[in-house]
């Protein structure tokens, strides 16, 4: 082997060895590792001596990075230090790209929700849509870290994506990039007393956001608020301790989620403190295949202490715990150290969360009007009929408006369980 492959190799072995000492790991063979280490070294020696183009050592060394990660799972990988920042930045609520959150599923990076108001949304892209092409170009042969950063541009910068959705033929999409500033909680009153609050994503403004809306739907509706309706439909997740303060919200006490690594003593369980910014009144919460993380953390500890019915389709089932480990002068790594379990115990991962209730995506339609004297029929029979629509995937520019149909089957519910316990309800 040349010196500079042994360099790389005994380089590569003094990071790998560090990283076992920082994580407690023990190493089984350690003439094995470095065996496989000095493969490493001159595979890179070779790469570096006779690819056809010159590649900087730092590139390769982050690819190799990066393919060991996510090689574990969809969610391991490593950041570069302007990747670090850009995640520091998203987790504050600000950052710049197109406001859509997506994962790797065969070499295609899949759609896991659009945020609101953003230009993934008003382009219409819907969770489970498949990216193909990123500007003409295939993903395929892309990692994830890297279709994210073709995404990402100037701001008023044009991207074209190639969308493969189930059931359509392929097309394209042109989106402009833009700032995103993500309000994570928004709420209006449903009628005179029926609170709807939706969380769009979990950052660090969430539990305020929540607290906040709660208080100001209670005094729009003269403290006579008769149920919640708690939206986490397209919400793709977030922050941890961000769930488990919503979560709280809701709870008096009893256990929220627990994580589960490879090692038992590593194991940990949030619990709820006591005070419920609901005061007992019925809650709703809306879940669909865009629901992942963070949201159905919540929707699982709700449903299991039987604070909430459930209502909409089957969450995304993203139930594992990422830990960004900072490598100085490098970045970090995201990596994959445990896995989020409901306080019935029930695993989220590759599962999701079954609403109580299933109400598929659907639009409400004013009725179209006939002439003859078959109208008034025809009016009475259709008012309230939804138009068919993909299942579990709802157009994100109805969600919360009068058009919505699974947010219009949450409140008739609540409407109902107000009046059989004698509350008003207008």
């Amino acid at each position: 082997m040349k010196r500079t492959g042994f360099l790389a190799a005994a380089a590569a072995a003094v990071l790998v060895l560090s990283l076992h000492q920082d994580l407690g790991a023990a190493t089984p063979n350690s003439s094995d590792t470095y065996k496989q280490l000095n493969l490493f070294g001159e595979v890179f020696e070779r790469v570096r001596a006779d690819y056809v183009d010159e590649v900087a050592d730092d590139t390769l060394v982050e690819s190799a990075i990066n393919g060991m990660l996510t090689s574990l799972d969809p969610h391991s990988n490593y950041l570069n230090a302007k990747n670090f920042t850009d995640m520091k930045v998203q987790t504050r609520g600000e950052f710049g790209g197109l406001g859509i959150e997506v994962s790797m599923e065969n070499g295609l990076v899949k759609v896991v929700s659009p945020i609101d108001d953003t230009p993934a949304a008003k382009a219409g892209l819907k969770p489970g849509d498949l990216i193909t092409n990123l500007d003409g170009d295939p993903v395929q042969g892309l990692t994830l870290p890297e279709a994210v950063e073709k995404m990402r541009g100037p701001v008023n910068s044009e991207i074209k994506l190639t969308i493969r959705r189930e059931g359509k033929e392929p097309f394209d999409v042109k989106l402009v990039r833009a700032v995103i500033k993500i309000n994570s909680v928004r709420s209006h009153l449903e009628g005179d007393n029926i609170a709807y609050i939706r969380i769009t994503s979990f950052n660090e403004q969430t539990d305020t956001g929540l607290n906040n809306a709660m208080k100001n739907l209670k005094q729009q509706a003269n403290n006579k608020v008769a149920g919640v309706v708690l939206d986490l439909r397209n919400n793709p997740g977030g922050l941890l301790d961000q769930a488990v303060a919503v979560s709280d919200a809701f709870l008096d006490k009893g256990e929220i989620v627990s994580t589960r690594g490879r090692r038992a003593e590593d194991a940990q369980r949030y619990n709820a403190r006591a005070g419920d910014i609901a005061q007992g009144l019925p809650v709703a919460v809306l879940i669909n295949g865009g629901s992942a993380s963070a949201s159905e953390i919540v929707a699982g500890a709700l449903q299991d202490h039987h604070r909430a019915i459930l209502l909409g389709t089957k969450s995304f089932g993203k139930g594992s715990v990422q830990t960004i480990i900072p490598l100085p002068g490098h970045g970090a790594m995201r990596l994959t150290t445990a896995r989020y379990y409901t306080p019935s115990g029930r695993s989220i991962q590759a599962l999701g969360i079954d609403p109580d209730i299933v109400v598929e995506a659907a639009k409400i339609e004013k009725p179209v009007e006939k002439t003859g004297s078959a109208k008034a029929a025809d009016n009475k029979t259709d008012s309230a009929a939804p138009a068919a629509t993909e299942q579990s995937s709802v157009d994100p520019s109805i969600i919360g408006t009068p058009e919505d149909y699974q947010l219009a089957r949450a409140v008739d519910m609540l409407r109902g369980i107000a009046l059989f316990n004698g509350r008003v309800v207008n």
